[in-house]
């Protein structure tokens, strides 16, 4: 049947012209067929992690065991002579601007300084830690202290704990007493380098107080004046000068202190700036109303503006050298006896029971990571091979690729 029309090819068919289309992307899988998916490879899933935790407790096996040292100290308390000696000189006027409390170090300084390098060299140098480990440099044999120890604070007693992990139950106690030897011996050492200064420096200021008070005597008995000439007015305002001077300076003292630990934004930095500018404004004040009593004089020799100016310069150097004496005194007291005590509750004894190494710990933890790594990698094999089968192009004709 030459004459017949050719059959039109059927809507639809696989050789179609109109199907050599690239295949519509896949939307991807929703929850539910992505658990199943999952679900359906379990043998790896859970296979592979089973095997690797049963080949961690069998590495752990290998390792030898560690003993934890625990020793618990009080904090030791900072020295208050000078502190409590410099309230008392200032009196009322100590809580000008808020009241601020005597300064104490916190136990957050202590924790710095046993993980200090300084604490670490001497427990490497006290047992011999670079040559019973074989490190090469010092820096390593810190590390190796560094990652033995833990140090806190208890959060309800603020009780120092500090632990020692070590293969020897007893090398391991004899670490944890040793930190605490040697931050008696740290706290001890700064505390009395301190007194000494402060010692030598109130030393200096008392000799020039002493011959501020010579010369203001001097200039006072120059006047001629006498007992009876001294009336209750001058004199009690040259005494309040004086003690206003004698706290202005000590005051300020203090502040240069504070500045030389601390920063200008340290609360106790700003609370002392607060007292010396009050301090001032008071003795302004009263040098204005001795200006103001100097203008209108009461009668007789004690009342004469020369009187009341060497009188009142005579007091404040009487008070300011007393208070000298008195901070000098002090800081002699502190340095000939030992200022920080530090008291022993728990001392570390050697451990009877193994620390480590927590076998089930390790095998959890790589039993997690190993099946974490095998579900990304199977759902990026799963990716790969879908993109291959939606990027591919479907053959036209009945012909393959390979042959057109």
């Amino acid at each position: 049947m030459s004459g017949a029309s050719a059959t039109p090819e059927p809507q639809g068919h696989p050789f179609d012209r109109s199907a050599a289309q690239p295949v519509a992307a896949d939307d991807g899988l929703d929850l539910w067929q992505l658990l199943a998916f999952l679900a359906a490879r379990w043998p790896w899933l859970i296979g592979l992690p089973l095997l690797a935790a049963a080949a961690t407790i069998a590495y752990s096996y290998r390792l030898a065991p560690s003993f934890t040292a625990v020793t618990t100290v009080l904090p030791p308390q900072q020295s208050q002579g000078a502190a409590i000696a410099s309230l008392a000189s200032l009196g009322a006027l100590a809580g000008l601007g808020g009241g601020t409390a005597a300064p104490r170090a916190p136990a957050e300084q202590y924790v710095a300084m046993l993980q200090s390098a300084t604490m670490a060299d001497r427990i490497v140098d006290a047992f011999d830690l670079m040559r019973l480990h074989g490190h090469a440099t010092r820096s390593a044999a810190r590390g190796q202290v560094w990652g033995a120890v833990s140090i806190g604070i208890g959060k309800k007693d603020g009780l120092l704990a500090i632990e020692v992990t070590d293969g020897d139950p007893q090398r391991a106690a004899d670490i944890a007493n040793r930190f605490v030897a040697e931050l008696r011996s740290m706290t001890n050492g700064m505390a009395m380098a301190e007194a000494k200064r402060r010692r030598q420096y109130y030393e200096g200021v008392l000799q020039e107080a002493r011959d501020g008070l010579t010369q203001a005597q001097r200039a006072l008995q120059a006047t001629g004046f006498n007992a009876s000439a001294i009336k209750a007015e001058p004199k009690a305002a040259a005494d309040n000068y004086a003690r206003l001077q004698s706290q202005l300076v000590l005051a300020d003292v203090r502040l240069q202190a504070l500045r030389g630990a601390l920063t200008d934004n340290a609360p106790e930095v700003r609370q002392q700036q607060t007292t010396v500018n009050a301090l001032r404004a008071l003795v302004s004040s009263s040098e204005s109303n001795a200006r103001t009593a100097a203008l209108d004089p009461p009668s007789g020799n004690a009342g004469s503006p020369d009187f009341i100016s060497r009188y009142r310069d005579f007091k404040y150097h009487e008070t300011l050298f007393e208070v000298y004496a008195r901070q000098y005194e002090s800081a002699r007291a502190d340095e000939t006896r030992e200022s920080t005590t530090i008291q022993v509750v728990d001392p570390a004894t050697p451990p009877e029971i193994k620390s480590g190494p927590r076998r089930l710990a390790m095998a959890t933890n790589v039993a997690l990571i190993v099946g974490m790594i095998t579900m990304l990698f199977i759902l990026l094999i799963e990716t790969i091979r879908r993109k291959g089968r939606t990027n591919r192009p479907v053959v036209s004709h009945g012909i393959p690729p390979s042959r057109l």
